[in-house]
């Protein structure tokens, strides 16, 4: 049971450092609020895998993954979602370059960073379709699958929120940097046009 306990434990941290839509959006947020938003950022996300282990343990995410209807309702509203974080991050670039000297610190984003990455990652649906397709798969056989399946959930979220968080410490050393005016509107560029290219795979992408 170790040893597949263990196996389970590695495949969830090479999918946990994959980048994807969770780190686009704490990279905003940690970049232009600084570290404190960026580990509430992350913290949104890290109960939002909670929520969808909950939901997996309960079968209600599986209705979620079979359906193709509700499938494609969360889809695509999480994809307007990501597309919405992404044109907020170019209209943002547009206006430091218009009116924001050199010098002058970064707005801070609107909205709370806690919802944000809750948000974004409850409107993920493939976090459904890998809770109930991948992970039962990686529950060890010495347990009941209700217990395995809430350890694994407990386990990515644990490595989800020191990933993230040990990336938005990396991020705040370098926060000067990110800081300047030039840097900060390329930051905003990149970051909106990666949110809004999330946006479309995930709108475009079947179950």
């Amino acid at each position: 049971m170790l040893v597949q306990f263990l196996a389970a434990a590695g495949v969830l941290a090479v999918l946990t450092m994959v980048p994807g839509p969770d780190m686009a959006v704490v990279t905003k947020r940690a970049v232009a609020a600084g570290w404190q938003d960026g580990l509430r950022t992350v913290g949104g996300i890290t109960v939002g895998l909670v929520i969808w282990g909950v939901l997996a343990v309960a079968g209600l995410a599986a209705v979620l993954a079979a359906s193709a209807t509700a499938y494609t309702i969360v889809k695509l509203a999480g994809a307007a979602y990501l597309v919405f974080l992404g044109v907020q991050a170019l209209v943002h670039s547009r206006r430091g370059q218009a009116v924001l000297p050199a010098e002058s610190p970064a707005a801070a984003p609107t909205g709370n960073p806690w919802r944000t990455g809750l948000v974004s990652n409850l409107f993920n649906p493939k976090i459904a379709v890998f809770y109930t397709g991948l992970l039962p798969t990686l529950a060890p056989s010495g347990l009941s699958p209700h217990v395995g399946m809430a350890l694994l959930v407990l386990l990515h979220a644990t490595l989800t929120a020191l990933w993230l968080g040990g990336y938005v410490m990396l991020l705040a050393k370098a926060r000067g940097f990110f800081q300047r005016a030039a840097v900060r509107r390329a930051m905003d560029r990149v970051t909106g046009v990666v949110l809004i290219g999330f946006g479309v795979k995930v709108a475009t992408t079947q179950p």
